[in-house]
């Protein structure tokens, strides 16, 4: 008996007891858009945070002001301005792990277009930044370190200022004015979106540092070098932990600390962060595909179960057949594809409601949802197999019967 004889054979039998047919596929159809559904929102997970790394450029340490503890008293990092635009030439020039530094200072002004007037962040900053964070000038053209030295009064813009500020106009070449202070915008910046911590990565103005100290955020007396912080670059991803060390070593030096004595700065690897929280994304992403697997493994037992009835049922149909001609081994082929058949539709009607499941998921708890192919036909693969091996048993049962008690079965 060739296999689509078998298949017509198995539909007919399914057709026979379509309900209990359906509640059978149940269990599979369940686990099967479980499974699709849940690792969906673990790969939208591990996505949205690979997508916050690269956000934020690549090998990226950054270097704050400010210790978190001074004098026995607890600060926060940044209220005090211990760095200094000395300090990043420093570790240019003595720390070979590092690629490239940008010293910043950043704060927050209203900037004023015509009639239009918007509240944002600026940023001093060189024209490293743009590189070590991975910005984008759309339109226009980047600062250059002549504007740096020469105070020169130009900015570039963010997306988010922009469509606040200009409307439809072409920032590039108008006049802004910051605090009073007239700037040319020399350029646009390209969209970023969000950061890891929810801020508008695009709502942002950046200025030559040198200006933006004398003309908009002021400097202080004591030290007109300072800057809030600053963003080093390390030559490879292999080179962080290297990077960091020499920087950490480097600023203790510059800034005489002693042995017994806490940082007067603060270190943070944004990498190492944003990595284990991809690889926690990773596992849960796991443990969700795991545990929505068990489903399967139920609708695999409550297949079991009906063909272990369907045998019982049609044991005088087996015992006919038997009688007639009909191998152990066709007996077996056609309750085994009856199994496989049943899980095999389960499994396609699940990928349907799977699919359905992460796209809703995705709109109504607006939460990222990446549907992997690869999950698709593993859950797929998993559900013939869960008809393979729980189908097994009840056609091994049903071709060994003996044809003599199968035909006098009541």
């Amino acid at each position: 008996m060739n296999l689509l004889v078998n298949v017509r054979i198995a539909l007919r039998a399914l057709r026979v007891n379509r309900l209990r047919s359906a509640l059978t596929m149940l269990g599979i159809i369940i686990g099967v858009a479980a499974v699709i559904a849940m690792v969906a929102v673990g790969s939208g997970a591990t996505a949205q945070i690979q997508e916050q790394i690269r956000s934020i450029g690549s090998n990226v340490i950054v270097v704050l002001s400010g210790s978190m503890t001074s004098g026995g008293m607890h600060v926060g990092a940044g209220s005090v301005l211990t760095l200094s635009e000395d300090d990043a030439k420093a570790i240019t020039s003595e720390c070979p792990a590092v690629a490239l530094v940008a010293p910043s200072s950043r704060g927050t002004a209203q900037v004023v277009f015509g009639n239009n007037n918007w509240s944002t962040v600026v940023q001093g900053t060189t024209p490293e930044y743009l590189q070590i964070r991975d910005f984008t000038v759309q339109s226009g053209r980047p600062f250059t370190w002549q504007d740096v030295d020469g105070a020169t009064k130009v900015a570039l813009v963010g997306q988010t200022v922009v469509e606040n500020l200009f409307g439809g106009t072409d920032p590039v070449g108008q006049i802004i004015r910051i605090k009073k202070v007239p700037f040319t915008v020399l350029g646009t910046l390209a969209p970023k979106g969000q950061s890891a911590l929810g801020q508008d990565q695009d709502d942002i103005i950046m200025l030559p540092i040198s200006t933006a100290k004398k003309k908009v955020l002021g400097v202080s007396q004591a030290n007109a070098r300072s800057v809030g912080s600053i963003v080093v670059q390390a030559g490879g991803p292999t080179m962080m932990k290297e990077a960091e060390e020499q920087v950490v070593a480097l600023l203790r030096q510059r800034h005489r600390l002693q042995p017994e004595q806490d940082n007067d700065f603060t270190v943070r690897n944004l990498t190492e962060v944003f990595a284990a929280q991809e690889q926690s994304a990773r596992v849960m992403s796991i443990l969700l595909g795991a545990i929505a697997s068990v489903s399967l493994v139920v609708g695999g037992i409550g297949i079991m179960n009906i063909m272990l009835v369907s045998v019982t049922e049609r044991t005088r149909e087996i015992g006919l057949r038997l009688a007639v001609g009909a191998r152990a081994h066709d007996i077996l082929t056609q309750f085994l594809v009856e199994a496989v058949t049943l899980s095999l539709i389960g499994g396609l009607v699940g990928i349907v409601l799977g699919l359905s499941v992460s796209i809703l998921i995705s709109f109504l708890a607006g939460w990222s949802t990446q549907v992997s192919a690869v999950a698709v036909l593993m859950a797929f693969a998993f559900s013939a197999l869960v008809g393979i091996c729980f189908g097994y048993y009840p056609a091994r049962k049903a071709a060994f019967l003996d044809p003599i008690e199968a035909l006098r079965y009541e």
